[in-house]
């Protein structure tokens, strides 16, 4: 039964065509009570629609609606009877409330759980307005006429149809994206029908022929009744995304101060309010600008976390294997050095003591290499080394090493004295460079020698 629902907004409003073409004047059950009744259904069929729906998408759909459903109601009273201006002003807010919910709704409807990127929804808001600017300046400027009743009217005048064309361009973005997909495909046609009604309206008021019920007005509803229907619709297969173009935006950006520009050396070329894009255009690519440096320096910061070591701030385990992927053509060492009575010391004075002695080894370990090494600690009491340089220069480094742990550590007035086990495998081309000073480092560890050289293959 409650599948049946979908269907209740587009039956009624077929119901309300069919009157208004039998029954030609005004009336208030037709254009009042049965009209505001299918935007009350949309609402009603959106959430009862698929639990497979992203909720933020329902709720955000929903709202829009209601929002402008309140404009309509409002509006529909003033023509029946008389309100005040102020509630006036409060249908033309509910009006413009209906464009930013939709405009959270669109991505959210199209993918469950789709993490939204400030990023593009940055690169979509700043197309949208790019092309919006175009269009106020070389089309709304010279159809519509600037002499319109009040400021109020003129600035809302302004502000539906650039609205328009940014959720008529968003929506065909995710058209695109999801490559005429049944949902965003009939999600699509519900917004550009909404938007073309939006348009026909205001340029009937610009020229005094508008009047309540004409049949025009049920293209608003189609278009809703769409966007309600499209939750409705199966969700595509996820797959992979189709962001705008890079060009487009920098296009976009690039018009603002175009036309910034055009208005200063030639006064009066386009209207003052073409000022409202334009200047949301830069303010919006500030805002990107800032997030992709935030973003860019976080991913460094992570880059950089991801392989470092946190106790001892060297290489971790990571970045020596990935130092060892592009080893295998220079000429040079892998050393794998394993502390001895390490273990004892940690759990008899503590890790505290343990992670002190670990920090003191690093320093110890890293004065005594050569610039270019690398030193990682790989975990626990074992570290490893790449060295470049020849078989005897990379055997010295590594006694060199050893003889770093002859003296005793002092700890919290404790004297501690621990050594290591080393082993030392020369560079021949081979991938197995690894296995071949892990097997030496277990030799020096088993045998006590200190520094015991890979044989090789």
């Amino acid at each position: 039964m409650y599948r049946s629902i979908r269907w209740l907004p587009l039956s009624f409003l077929a119901l309300h065509i069919i009157l208004k073409l039998f029954i030609d004047q005004r009336s208030l059950i037709i254009d009042g009570i049965l009209y505001n009744a299918i935007w009350i259904l949309a609402i009603a069929a959106i959430t009862q629609s698929p639990l497979s729906n992203d909720p933020v998408a329902v709720i955000t759909s929903s709202l829009a609606i209601g929002c402008w459903g309140i404009g309509s109601l409002l509006n529909s009273v003033d023509n029946f009877y008389s309100i005040p201006q102020a509630a006036q002003l409060i249908a033309q807010i509910s009006y413009a409330l209906f464009y930013p919910l939709l405009l959270v709704a669109i991505p959210r409807a199209l993918k469950r759980g789709r993490r939204l990127n400030p990023i593009e929804i940055l690169d979509s808001t700043i197309f949208g307005l790019g092309i919006s600017a175009i269009a106020t300046a070389l089309f709304f400027s010279h159809v519509f006429p600037i002499a319109l009743l009040n400021i109020q009217d003129q600035f809302f005048s302004l502000l539906f149809p650039i609205s328009d064309l940014l959720l008529l361009s968003i929506a065909a973005i995710a058209l695109i994206t999801h490559r005429l997909h049944l949902r965003a495909t009939v999600l699509f046609f519900g917004i550009a029908i909404f938007s073309a009604s939006d348009l026909y309206y205001l340029w009937l008021e610009l020229n005094n022929s508008y009047t309540l019920g004409r049949l025009s007005d049920d293209g608003w509803l189609l278009g809703i009744a769409l966007i309600a229907l499209s939750l409705w619709s199966p969700q595509g297969k996820s797959g992979q995304d189709i962001l705008i173009h890079p060009v487009f935006v920098a296009l976009s950006i690039f018009i603002s101060p175009t036309l910034l520009a055009l208005m200063a050396l030639r006064p009066g070329i386009f209207p003052i309010y073409i000022l409202l894009p334009t200047i949301a255009t830069l303010f919006l690519a500030f805002i990107r600008m800032s997030i992709v440096i935030r973003q860019a320096r976080n991913l460094g910061e992570e880059k950089v976390l991801a392989r470092t070591d946190e106790l001892t701030g060297l290489p971790n385990r990571r970045r020596l294997i990935a130092e060892l992927a592009s080893f295998s053509d220079a000429e040079g060492a892998l050393l794998l050095l394993d502390l001895n009575q390490f273990k004892p010391v940690n759990d008899g004075y503590g890790h505290e003591v343990g992670d002190a002695i670990l920090q003191q080894v690093a320093q110890r370990f890293s004065r005594s290499l050569p610039t270019g090494a690398v030193l990682a600690r790989l975990g626990g009491d074992e570290f490893g080394v790449l060295i470049n340089g020849n078989y005897e220069s990379t055997l010295e480094a590594a006694y060199a090493l050893q003889a770093t742990l002859t003296y005793p550590f002092s700890i919290r007035g404790e004297s501690i004295t621990i050594g290591v086990s080393i082993g030392h495998a020369h560079n021949n081309g081979e991938a197995n460079l690894l296995e071949r000073a892990d097997a030496a480092m277990y030799e020096a560890k088993r045998s006590g020698v200190g520094v015991v050289q890979a044989s090789l293959p």
